[in-house]
């Protein structure tokens, strides 16, 4: 009875408190009657000065732990971050299936340039040659005695025979026995200097192939601002030396990496890759970083396999080309592929995760390398596949096949005519491997280009030409209130700084100049040529309010896709 009645006056308590919002203190205990547990007491006072008692419900460990134990959540309060969540580890999970499609295409591409070099360059440059020594028969039919092509095929023979003249005098024992004196340390450091100045090397010394091929086939009604053809053509065959001897000093440093007791010096050259991961996933990349990025993986993955091939023919004719010793290379050369392609899988699935990179941008990259393919074989191409591959990867195959072909002829002995039949046999057969991988690369690009709709871009000038035409026109068309606004003095407008106020490019006129065929018309034309320009909102004060304004600050255009040619620093980043 008596616990019935102070539950009622409880009831009461908390009725009145939600009426009248009075305050409580707590001023003791009670206890029930029929040995039930403790409870707060509380009293309220109002203005009558009469206290009222509420009782709690019990609190005690045991409910506690029983709470933690039962109580409930719903994931469905907050699905947006969960379903966001999800789409990352399915991104995560599909980036190796896709970073591999990708990287096969590619290597695929760089295999296609670098065959090119030892089958179809030399057929080209005897061509040319016999085109040239029967001129006195058959007199010129046009005005030029080759044409462009067929010169700078003659100017890349000429620099492979050159070069190779001047690769023959270096000993390459002399070399493997110098470096193989050094320390670990010291070897890996030489290591780690040789990768920075192979990306130098690429970086710029297509830029100086490119000088010599425009300088040798410009049209003569131009005016000639150059230094000549003979100095170009000098400074292209010490650029094609030096890189070769550059890639050889990196062969023989992993040849006595493979060839040391312990190991070590190979265990700390794989770890070099993984220290890539921490100088990228932790950086801000766009889909252009990326893509340039992706190219420099085909072509670093490419160079290591050849670097590979060429370190198993030294071992092998060191051996006598026994094939026991082959099946004691092969782990560490598995290892070496598997550290590499692990190191670029990770560095890619973080990559894509932190910058909310979907994982079909790489089907968008193997579009763009295609899209290069085919234009290459279009009656308006304006360069070589293999220069288009230089320039988009930043491979250059002149001083790698220069450095291929040096090591073989010094391991293989050629004696007899049964050798120069062998010989022959398989130049033959590096043709049609040639021709057979250029046939399914030609027609799985046609196919890539035609999933991407790009048929249209086939026909449409180079990139390089309609951005420079835009450039130029926007350093010279001025607006009409830009002038104004020179001959008016500058004024400081009240709650906007000067600083924040500055003349806006007019992309409208520009855009309207060119023609319709220029412009993206398609999803993947709008990936591909990035927005003209992008917004930012600035947020300033006004002082005359006191209130928030926002200020739209246009951004530089960024650059179209198929433009972006070769990494213009060595860390594989573009303006």
């Amino acid at each position: 009875m008596a616990d019935s009645q102070s539950t009622g006056l409880a009831d009461d308590a908390e009725k009145e408190d939600r009426e009248s919002g009075g305050q409580t203190s707590r001023t003791g205990r009670g206890k029930g009657k029929n040995g039930g547990t403790d409870s707060l007491r509380f009293s309220d006072e109002n203005g009558s000065g009469k206290g009222k008692k509420r009782y709690l419900s019990d609190l005690s460990l045991v409910r506690f732990v029983t709470t933690e134990l039962t109580r409930g959540y719903f994931l469905e309060h907050n699905e947006a971050k969960y379903a966001e969540g999800r789409e990352k580890v399915y991104t995560c999970l599909r980036i190796p299936k896709e970073l591999e499609k990708l990287m096969t295409f590619g290597f695929f591409l760089c295999l296609d340039a670098f065959l090119y070099v030892f089958t179809l360059l030399p057929l080209r440059v005897l061509l040319a040659l016999l085109q040239l020594l029967t001129l006195p028969c058959c007199g010129l039919g046009g005005g030029r005695l080759l044409q462009p092509a067929q010169v700078c095929d003659v100017l890349k023979g000429f620099i492979m025979v050159l070069c190779y003249s001047m690769i023959s005098y270096v000993d390459y024992a002399m070399m493997y026995h110098l470096i193989r004196g050094q320390s670990v340390i010291k070897l890996y450091i030489i290591y780690n200097m040789l990768e920075v100045a192979d990306r130098l090397f690429s970086s710029f010394g297509q830029d100086i192939l490119d000088a010599l091929y425009w300088t040798a086939t410009e049209p003569k009604e131009k005016k000639r601002a150059h230094i000549g053809v003979i100095p170009h053509f000098l400074m292209a065959v010490l650029y094609v030396f030096l890189h070769a001897i550059l890639i050889m000093v990196q062969a023989t440093t992993l040849n006595v990496a493979f060839n040391s007791h312990n190991k070590s010096l190979l265990t700390i050259m794989m770890s070099n890759n993984f220290v890539e991961i921490k100088g990228s996933v932790f950086k801000k990349f766009e889909k252009n970083n990326l893509f340039q990025m992706s190219n420099s993986d085909i072509k670093e993955r490419f160079t290591n396999y050849i670097l590979l091939l060429i370190v198993c023919l030294r071992n092998m004719e060191q051996f006598s080309w026994n094939p026991d010793h082959l099946w004691v290379l092969l782990p560490d050369v598995a290892m070496v592929i598997a550290s590499e392609v692990a190191v670029d899988v990770v560095k890619h699935a973080f990559i894509t995760k932190f910058n909310d990179i979907s994982a079909d941008v790489y089907g968008e990259y193997r579009a763009s390398l295609a899209f290069d393919l085919v234009s290459s074989r279009q009656k308006n191409a304006y360069t070589d596949y293999s220069d288009s591959v230089s320039r988009r990867m930043g491979f250059i195959p002149l001083p790698l096949a220069l450095l291929l072909i040096r090591v073989v002829s010094s391991s293989v002995k050629i004696q007899g005519s049964l050798s120069f039949m062998c010989v022959l046999l398989f130049y033959f057969g590096l043709i049609t491997l040639k021709v057979l991988n250029s046939i399914i690369l030609l027609g799985t690009s046609c196919a890539f280009v035609k999933d991407a709709n790009m048929e249209e871009k086939l026909f449409d000038p180079p990139p390089s030409a309609v951005s420079s035409r835009i450039n130029s026109r926007a350093h010279r068309a001025k607006p009409p209130h830009t002038a104004e606004a020179q001959k008016e003095p500058t004024t400081e407008k009240p709650g906007i700084p000067l600083a924040s106020i500055s003349p806006q490019p007019t992309y409208m006129a520009e855009s309207a100049a060119l023609p319709a065929d220029a412009l993206p018309k398609t999803d993947l034309d709008t990936f591909l040529t990035t927005p003209d320009e992008e917004e930012d909102v600035m947020k300033i004060i006004n002082t005359d309010t006191g209130l928030d304004e926002e200020v739209l600050v246009r951004r530089n255009p960024k650059k179209d896709l198929l433009e972006i040619d070769r990494f213009t620093i060595c860390g594989n980043r573009i303006d």
